[in-house]
């Protein structure tokens, strides 16, 4: 099957440049590859500028994940400059927090994803933390540390996250009850024809 984007109709970014922190070159990562700030939720339309940013420093992004609780809808393909980037999911095996980032060249990178609502302090103490390669936490740990575990003022409240965001699960009926969330949520989008 082919799909057909007309360029009228596709989103374009509002600003083409990816706010994104790696790990230095030539240094082990820590648990993190780095950190991306997008702009929004919506894939199609920021997906580009990350696939840009990193094909230039990395090799061509062929493929992302990401965990459906903080994306609202996942395309299977997202068309970004000169290729496609194919899109998947996953709700238990990968943190809600982040992406994981393929290129051509069999290469990945862990990122933590910052929510958009971040104001730009936390943000960059976030996407410093993620890219230090002494960095240990998680992804779900590093946000509920900048947030202190349920928001403060100017952090951004933990109220505008999704559901399922920021503290980690209280036990094993709390991350059932997430995955569960986020598959009611997946089997309630549309399949691409």
């Amino acid at each position: 099957m082919t799909t057909m984007l007309d360029r009228a109709t596709t989103p374009a970014a509002p600003d083409s440049t990816a706010r994104l922190s790696l790990t230095p070159s030539g240094v082990r990562p820590g648990r993190l590859d780095g950190a991306w700030w997008p702009r929004s939720r919506d894939l199609l339309l920021e997906l580009p500028a990350l696939a840009a940013d990193i094909d230039e420093r990395w090799g061509r992004v062929t493929r992302i994940t990401v965990n459906p609780a903080q994306w609202p809808v996942i395309p299977p393909r997202i068309p970004v400059t000169g290729h496609t980037v194919h899109a998947g999911w996953f709700t238990t095996e990968q943190d809600e927090h982040t992406i994981a980032v393929f290129s051509y060249a069999p290469r990945r990178l862990n990122l933590l994803v910052v929510p958009p609502e971040t104001d730009a302090v936390g943000a960059a103490r976030l996407m410093a933390e993620a890219a230090s390669p002494a960095n240990t936490t998680a992804a779900s740990g590093l946000l509920a540390v900048e947030t202190g575990g349920g928001g403060s003022p100017g952090r951004g409240p933990r109220s505008a996250f999704l559901p399922s965001a920021v503290a980690p699960s209280e036990g094993d009926g709390e991350a059932g009850r997430r995955a569960e969330v986020a598959r009611s949520r997946a089997a309630s989008w549309p399949v691409p024809a």
